[in-house]
């Protein structure tokens, strides 16, 4: 009915290319059969208790149950000034350079619908969490893309970045108003350091574009690695904000809470279109996010070597199947080249053909862009004794092909 009304937003986003994934894994578990699944990064751990505890004595006071405050309760959006604070020795304005957002997802979508103009450029890296560039997208926006390189170490290439960020910023018309970075990085897990932060300021201020770096996997780092904060910088809340969620640090995916901080321009204006959509998270959630950004960090270690031991598993088991990987430094994932036997395959055919055939599901790399392909995305989500049924399914799998 009504063929004549269009919905052209929605037709700028094209089929999801882990749809694809997603049916034939729905399928074989509708069938009953067992899936070893890596491809979604959903934490399998329990939130910790300490913040369940607060989460069911909030949820008991009557004046807990109205509407909340859509920037954040005023005691959370301290505590995320404390977390800064004590975390990147950053000082934070409660009031003016911090929203709480449902996840940083939703924080980062809204932000982009308050800060583009329809016509605007934005300059967003692959492989890419889709979300960072189709935000613009949705909102009329074009992006311009480069592949990101990095080494052995999966450290970023920083002066490749700068060549191809400088390139675009000369080309791309019209001239790009915003730069995305994302390290630790999804899919890639590539790190970066301050002194790349560093230049980047620098840049944005001499080229006059904002920057919205993403550090959703900021604690979960390996090595010796710590990840920065582009707070650090100084200056860097004149041209910069920056996102950050709870929900891997803390167990807390399904909670939905997370926040974005920096320039009071871009953190104003994300708040008062925060105001028009919504009136918040629950207020009882809000409470426990603050008490596990105030509270003990012990949890957020215990969290970070699960996932650095189930890594170590994988990448020594998938290497005994005649899979070789890298050890990335951060993240809860690993970015994998496919085995040579099977690069002829490409990442999404050998992504359906290891889950139909091994019952090992993984994420394309093609899915987050097309200098993605060629890699697939492993989240490490099952425990040990999963982890190792896997790599018995792999071996078996890639005989076929050797």
């Amino acid at each position: 009915m009504f063929d004549e009304i269009e919905f052209e937003k929605i037709k700028r986003l094209p089929k999801y290319v882990f749809a694809a994934i997603n049916e034939i894994k729905l399928d074989m578990r509708q069938h009953n059969e067992d899936v070893i699944d890596f491809s979604m990064g959903n934490p399998d751990g329990p939130t910790p208790e300490h913040i369940i505890q607060k989460l069911c004595e909030a949820i008991s006071k009557p004046k807990n149950q109205g509407y909340s405050a859509s920037k954040g309760i005023y005691k959370l959006r301290l505590g995320i000034c404390n977390w800064y604070k004590r975390k990147y020795n950053v000082d934070l304005d409660p009031n003016n350079e911090v929203c709480v957002s449902m996840g940083s997802k939703e924080g980062y979508v809204h932000l982009i619908q308050a800060i583009t103009n329809p016509g605007d450029n934005a300059i967003v890296a692959e492989p890419a969490y889709p979300i960072h560039y189709y935000a613009f997208i949705l909102n009329g926006a074009n992006v311009a893309r480069f592949g990101i390189k990095w080494n052995e170490k999966m450290e970023l290439d920083e002066d490749h970045f700068f060549d191809n960020v400088s390139r675009l910023l000369k080309e791309a018309m019209p001239k790009p108003k915003f730069v995305v970075v994302n390290f630790p990085h999804n899919p890639t897990t590539v790190v970066a350091y301050k002194s790349f932060y560093e230049r980047l300021v620098a840049l944005a201020k001499q080229e006059r574009f904002y920057i919205i770096s993403d550090i959703a996997y900021a604690d979960l780092c390996y090595d010796g690695y710590e990840t920065p904060s582009i707070m650090q910088v100084q200056g860097a809340k004149d041209v910069a904000v920056e996102t950050y969620t709870l929900s891997k640090s803390y167990n807390m995916a399904g909670w939905r809470i997370g926040f974005v901080v920096g320039s009071t321009k871009m953190i104003t204006a994300l708040q008062k279109i925060k105001s028009w959509i919504d009136y918040g998270i629950y207020t009882p959630m809000q409470i426990a996010a603050t008490i596990a950004l105030d509270g003990n960090q012990d949890c957020v270690e215990e969290i970070k070597k699960k996932y650095e031991k189930r890594m170590e598993v994988l990448i020594k088991s998938f290497k005994d199947a005649g899979w070789e990987i890298n050890k990335p430094k951060a993240s809860m994932f690993i970015w994998a080249k496919i085995p040579p036997c099977v690069e002829h395959l490409g990442s999404l055919e050998f992504s359906k053909r290891l889950l139909k055939e091994a019952k090992i599901a993984l994420s394309p790399g093609v899915g987050f862009g097309e200098h993605g392909e060629g890699y697939v995305r492993i989240a490490l989500i099952e425990n040990e004794n999963r982890i190792r049924q896997a790599s018995r399914n792999l071996r078996a799998f890639l005989k076929n092909f050797n």
